[in-house]
């Protein structure tokens, strides 16, 4: 037996080789800040900001530049913070190892490992340095060191590297190298997780690309306008390009990082750790989750709820042989229980000596082990009923007994002994994991959301029926086998699908998704791994293993479920956000495009100037930006990003604000006989009084007055009030109104929003915003 190494000797070893880490590469923040002004929108603000000092406009070319500067800023510090997180994380997700020392098995961090240690490898491990096998039979994934995509067998005597994934089988193995020292050692980038275009990313392509078409059009317009009456191409030019500046959504990106970032920080207060903000927002629209039993819905405390032995044995010697096919170097909760219960009900684990030793594996569903007694070699087995009833003659009293068993809840486990080629069957071990107290509300409270809830187990049918009728989850179920020989045509109704392997995990998940559903799964282990990438919402639980937590984008450190619903809740509250900020932006560029546009064709000059456009987009777009931490309400259904009733919705609310917004531009002209200066000023003062009004319209898909907005939203609309009134009235940046004509376009804009919200509620039930 291996010994491994005292305390002493490891402390000594890790001062002369070091932690088993590897140096981490440090960015360089200024490249990194450069690399912020390279992009479809930094290279428009930069083909503008050349433009304006070509034709010598220095005071709207300094403007562009903080502009520039401005946003390059927000997302450099978002994105540093996102890495501050992601350290955090990593540390929070270190590996552990299962280590020999001072001759206990122990669980330690894996850079304490040190070469000499002695360690075991169970599956769904990520093996943590390079090790030479002792004893046991592996099935190693080297994919990501070797390219190979086979897995590759190794036995004693053999050896494996840092970095594999252990796909089958458990060994013990003596560490030869650590850190930089090992073949491969970049363990932390095992699994790639594929960067994919989230639904709100195509979105604000879709919508970008309308807006900016539209707008072309009316520029178009606006030059041959320009061109036919002879204005100076150094004013129509600039013109036409804020024009089009103004309708691209610069402050969209930047809001939804803040929001998902912040968002991401009180999930983390929660115990919840995202690795990829995206999945906030799938979190958002998820309709589907795909949940495992087994510690997830259950506690994963397993407890001996039965022994039930078949004649001529006795619970004793069903106890006895189910020992005697358990392992304890593999710190399996099954075999753990059930050698402990042996040793304190008095039974010996025999006196001979152990061969050969087979763990568990998900494909076989049994362990082996044959051992060297005084009256021969005697072979056990211990697996599913309907497995070990396969291995020997007399299996069908050993099935009926079992189905009984697994009535009641309980999760069924055979035992076989004999001579090898003459088992016999002993008797049935029934283990009891009880639901978790918290699932049944749990379950309710998802369902209260509309997300539907698939509890998918290896377990027998039975045993997953008697589950899901104690948490309240559906009665319709199903089983694997079925599913995968297509007898079950409404697999998608299925509450319960029992006696999965893990490739079915990964193809349910698919079979959702082609049916249209945003799917979250729940996983644990290196099996799940596939499943929980292919989800939007891929959820590692809290035991779950390495590369699980490295295949998922949500991960748990609390047990159960019952952070995943506040996952759901926080992800509609940053859709409702997002969606609050994205339609106020599409209503402002229809309004500010056509307003502008069809303003000169109406009185024939500018109705407003380059630099006061750009001092609007500060004004509205970076001013809105506090919508990233609004007070708002998650919706009681998943969200989807729908673009046609946005647009459709959106241009309804434009062309009322366009027909206020002429009202105002004649009351100024023929009223107030503004020249045209003052009349730049006051369109100026307009569009930021109605932009500002539109944000609290199309906060609340009831009334605006029914919930009161976030502070920062409501001190960043004050202060844009004041600047702006100080900027009009007192003539900085522009030639100054009158304070009256200001103070009655305020009042004016707020009534008329007022009457306009009425006109809201009905186009946002007709458009399903409601």
């Amino acid at each position: 037996m291996q010994e491994g190494l005292s305390t002493a000797e490891a402390s000594s070893r890790l001062q002369e080789v070091g932690p088993n880490t590897l140096p981490e590469e440090k960015p360089r923040p200024w490249l990194s800040f450069l690399k912020k002004f390279w992009g479809p929108v930094p290279w428009m603000l930069e083909i503008s900001l050349g433009l304006e000092l070509f034709i010598g406009r220095y005071t709207q070319a300094l403007i562009i530049g903080l502009l520039l500067v401005f946003n390059a800023a927000i997302s450099f510090f978002q994105e540093n913070n996102a890495q501050n997180a992601l350290k955090i994380l990593q540390q929070k997700l270190a590996i552990r190892a299962r280590v020999l020392r001072d001759q206990q098995w122990q669980t330690l961090p894996a850079d304490q490992l040190v070469p000499g240690d002695v360690i075991r490898l169970r599956i769904g491990d990520l093996i943590p340095a390079d090790l030479h096998l002792l004893e046991g039979s592996l099935s190693v994934d080297q994919s990501a060191l070797t390219g190979e995509s086979l897995p590759v067998e190794a036995g004693p005597q053999d050896t494996i590297y840092a970095g594999g994934v252990i796909q089958r089988g458990e060994a013990t193995g003596e560490v030869t190298a650590t850190g930089t020292h090992t073949m491969y050692g970049k363990t932390a980038e095992l699994v790639h997780i594929a960067k994919t275009t989230s639904h709100l990313e195509a979105t604000i392509v879709s919508m970008v690309k309308y807006l900016v078409a539209m707008d072309m059009i009316l520029v178009i317009g606006v030059l041959t306008y320009s061109w036919l009456n002879a204005f100076p191409w150094s004013d129509a030019v600039p013109f036409a390009l804020m024009l089009l500046i103004a309708s691209i959504p610069i402050a969209l990106p930047a809001t939804f990082t803040l929001a998902s970032a912040l968002g991401a920080q009180e999930l983390a207060k929660n115990g919840v750790l995202v690795t990829r903000l995206s999945a906030i927002e799938e979190a958002a629209g998820m309709d589907v989750l795909c949940s495992d039993k087994t510690g997830t819905i259950t506690q994963n405390q397993i407890e001996l709820a039965a022994i039930a032995p078949l004649a001529p044995f006795n619970e004793a010697d069903t106890l006895r042989y189910a020992a005697l096919g358990s392992d304890e170097a593999s710190q399996d909760p099954i075999d753990l229980i059930l050698l402990n219960t042996a040793r304190q009900r008095g039974i010996a684990d025999g006196n001979g000596n152990r061969l050969r030793f087979i763990p568990f594996d998900p494909a076989t569903k049994r362990t082996e082990a044959v051992w060297q007694t005084e009256v021969g070699e005697i072979h056990v087995i211990k697996g599913l009923p309907q497995i070990v009833a396969g291995l020997i003659h007399d299996g069908a009293g050993l099935s009926a007994k079992a189905e009984e068993l697994a009535g009641q809840g309980c999760r069924v486990l055979a035992i076989a002994a004999g001579p090898t080629g003459h088992l016999k069957p002993v008797g049935l071990i029934g283990l009891y994991d009880p639901p978790r107290l918290d699932s049944a509300s749990l379950i309710q409270n998802l369902q209260a959301l509309a997300i539907r809830v698939v509890m998918i187990t290896g377990d027998a049918l039975a045993t997953a029926q008697a589950v899901a009728a104690q948490v309240g989850l559906g009665s319709h179920t199903c089983t694997a086998d079925r599913i995968r020989a297509g007898q079950s045509d409404d697999r998608m109704k299925c509450d319960v699908v029992a006696g999965v392997l893990p490739e079915d995990k990964y193809q349910l998940v698919r079979e959702f998704q082609g049916a249209g559903h945003v799917v979250g799964m729940t996983g644990d282990g290196v099996n799940d791994a596939p499943a929980l990438k292919q989800a939007e919402v891929g959820i590692a639980v809290s035991n779950a293993t390495d590369v699980a937590r490295a295949a998922a984008s949500i991960v748990l450190t609390n047990p159960g479920l019952s952070d995943v619903l506040t996952a759901v809740k926080i992800g509609r509250q940053i859709y409702q956000r997002m969606l609050t900020y994205s339609l106020n932006k599409i209503v402002k560029t229809f309004q500010i495009a056509l307003f502008l546009s069809l303003g000169l064709f109406a009185t024939g000059f500018f109705v407003t100037t380059p630099r006061l456009v750009i001092l609007l987009i500060f004004a509205n777009d970076f001013v809105t930006m506090s919508l990233a931490a609004d007070r708002v309400k998650y919706s009681l259904k998943p969200d989807r990003w729908s673009f046609q009733p946005m647009i459709i919705s959106a241009l309804i609310l434009a062309l009322a604000w366009l027909v206020f917004s002429f009202g105002i531009l004649f009351l100024g002209l023929d009223v107030y006989h503004l020249d045209q200066a003052q009349t730049q000023t006051l369109v100026f003062a307009l569009l930021v009084f109605t932009g500002q009004a539109n944000v609290y319209l199309v906060r609340e898909r009831g009334h605006f007055w029914e919930s009161r907005p976030g502070s920062a939203l409501m001190w960043s609309t004050i202060g844009d009030l004041i600047v702006v009134s100080l900027l009009v009235t007192l003539g900085i940046l522009m030639t100054p109104i009158p304070i009256h004509l200001t103070a009655l376009l305020l009042m004016t804009t707020v009534v008329f929003m007022v009457g306009l919200d009425f006109v809201k509620i009905q186009v946002f039930k007709r458009w399903g915003f409601d």
